[in-house]
Formats: C-alpha cells, sequence, structure tokens
C-alpha cells in the first residue's frame, strides 16, 4: 500500500458503525492496485450523529466517493445534494459520488448488484413475476430496482409488523414512478395460502428477511411445498453460504437456487464502476475474498 501513496492519490471511504467487519477496504484496494489507480479506500467509524460532520469533511478533503452501511444510509440520502432514482424511491443510499466541485451524488447498489447477481447464475428479472419476502432496507432496494428493470408483478411479503408500513410505502412509490408495472402489491406472510399461490404463478422467489441467517439457520421461510421447478430461487443471505431455502430448491430441482454471496460482491462493484468509471476485476476478487 505504501508503494502506492503519492501526493496525488485520491481518497475513497466507508463510514458507518460499526465498520471493522467490513469486506469493502480489502475488495476496493485490490482492484484499485491491479487497475492501476492511484486511490485508497478506508473505513471510518462514524456514528448516525456525526453523519453531517462526516460529509461535510469529506468535502473539505475532497474525497472521490464514499459508501454508507447503517446506521448513515438514510441520513445520508437527505444530506446529499442529489439522489439517483432508485436511491430517492428507497429512501437511503449505500453509495456517494464527490464531484470536484463537492457535489455529492447518493446512489444505491444493493439492488443493482442482488439483480447482476441473479443475471450471473441465468435469470433475468424483466418481464417476470416476483414474490419478495421482506421489507428492510435489502429487500426495499430489491424491490425498486426489479421494478425498474422490467419486472411485470411484484408481490411483496411481510409481516404485520412495524417494518409492513415501509412496505406499503415502497408499493405506492414504485405505483407512481413505474406505472408500467402490471401489479405491484403489499400482503401478510402469515397467511400462507394465499403466499403459496402467488409463489406458484410466479417466475422468481426473493428471501429479503433474516430467515436462514444464523440463529436462524433451520428456518425456511416458505413452506417447501410450495417450490416448483419452473421457479427460480434467490437468498439475500450470504452466511451461511448455502440456507437451508437455497438447499430446499436444488433438491426440489428449481430452475436456479442462488445465495446471496454474489450480491455482497456485485454490489461492491456497482461503487466501484461509479467511483471510478471502470469495471472491478471482479472474478478475481471472489476469488480472492469470498471463496
Amino acid at each position: 500500500m505504501e508503494e502506492r501513496i503519492t501526493g496525488h492519490t485520491k481518497l475513497y471511504a466507508l463510514i458507518g458503525s460499526p465498520v471493522g467487519h467490513s469486506g469493502s477496504p480489502a475488495m476496493q484496494n485490490y482492484s484499485f492496485a491491479k487497475l492501476g489507480i492511484d486511490a485508497a479506500y478506508l473505513a471510518f467509524d462514524v456514528p448516525l450523529e456525526k453523519t453531517k460532520e462526516a460529509l461535510d469533511a469529506f468535502r473539505t478533503l475532497h474525497v472521490g466517493g464514499f459508501n454508507v452501511t447503517m446506521p448513515c444510509k438514510t441520513a445520508v440520502a437527505q444530506l446529499v445534494d442529489r439522489l439517483s432514482p432508485a436511491a430517492e424511491m428507497v429512501g437511503a443510499c449505500n453509495t456517494v459520488v464527490v464531484e470536484e466541485d463537492g457535489t455529492m451524488t447518493g446512489h444505491i447498489t444493493d439492488g443493482v448488484g442482488f439483480i447482476r447477481n441473479l443475471r450471473e447464475h441465468g435469470v433475468e428479472v424483466k418481464d417476470q413475476r416476483i414474490v419478495l419476502l421482506g421489507t428492510g432496507g435489502a429487500a426495499t432496494a430489491i424491490a425498486v430496482q426489479a421494478a425498474l428493470d422490467g419486472a411485470s408483478e411484484i408481490a411483496i411479503f411481510n409481516l404485520r409488523d412495524e417494518f409492513y408500513e415501509n412496505g406499503e410505502k415502497t408499493v405506492e412509490k414504485i405505483r407512481k414512478a413505474v406505472p408500467s408495472i402490471r401489479s405491484i402489491t403489499m400482503n401478510d406472510l402469515d397467511d400462507k395460502e394465499k403466499l403459496c399461490e402467488m409463489i406458484a404463478k410466479s417466475d422468481i422467489l426473493i428471501n429479503g428477511t433474516k430467515a436462514g441467517m444464523s440463529p436462524l439457520d433451520n428456518i425456511m421461510p416458505v413452506s417447501e411445498e410450495c417450490l416448483h421447478p419452473e421457479l427460480a430461487v434467490a437468498d439475500v443471505v450470504y452466511n451461511p453460504r448455502e440456507t437451508l431455502l437455497v438447499r430446499t430448491a436444488k433438491e426440489k430441482g428449481c430452475r436456479a437456487a442462488i445465495g446471496g454471496i454474489g450480491m455482497l460482491l456485485w454490489q461492491g462493484a456497482a461503487a466501484f464502476e461509479l467511483f471510478t468509471g471502470k469495471e472491478m476485476p471482479a472474478q478475481e476478487v471472489m476469488e480472492k475474498f469470498f471463496e
């Protein structure tokens, strides 16, 4: 690293709290070095109440861009100068590009990364009918991106908890922003009969909940009887690499069974391209950091 640092080295960063576990610095710095880009990427632990101070400092220091993790995603979206269409609908951003004049544009790459991971496994969302479980940050970003990328129908299911209202708001935003979508609905995850009926008519099932993640690793978010061979099944959970849902989808002969680790790679690759205008050496990054 010290051999690459010069008086012209551009700084990129990650903010949020905690950030010590993040793999982003390793991914981004490896890619800078591999492509010969004079840049460095550091992680800064920034609590929510210090978000504005961090952005002010980045403007002063002419940082080229930065990623955002919890709990700062929503606050950053409210502080930047512009938002991409997807980030505006989600109401949060995880990637910010800083222009030379200090103008900040916020993006959300979670949905882009997830859709790219589907594509890498031969699954397209255009004109497809999707059942999406969950209304958290990742699930919301996926719903928005799938709609923008031409999904014909999206049925969102969530428990009637404190996040259900967020799902209802997401549905309304998508209806207004993407009037071409044939159907976008919000549904109760406890209605197992309706859930199974919708999956039977769908092309893609996406789990955007914590089901399958430790300590819920023995939990299936849907009944295995709902799965069918024409269905592509994808999970946002990446630890374990193969969730119970993905494993069961393989056993049931679903046309695709996709774990969440690729989303992690491709959302980082999307951020790298926004920062540099170049493609991350994604295959090498996958082999070095994810296998």
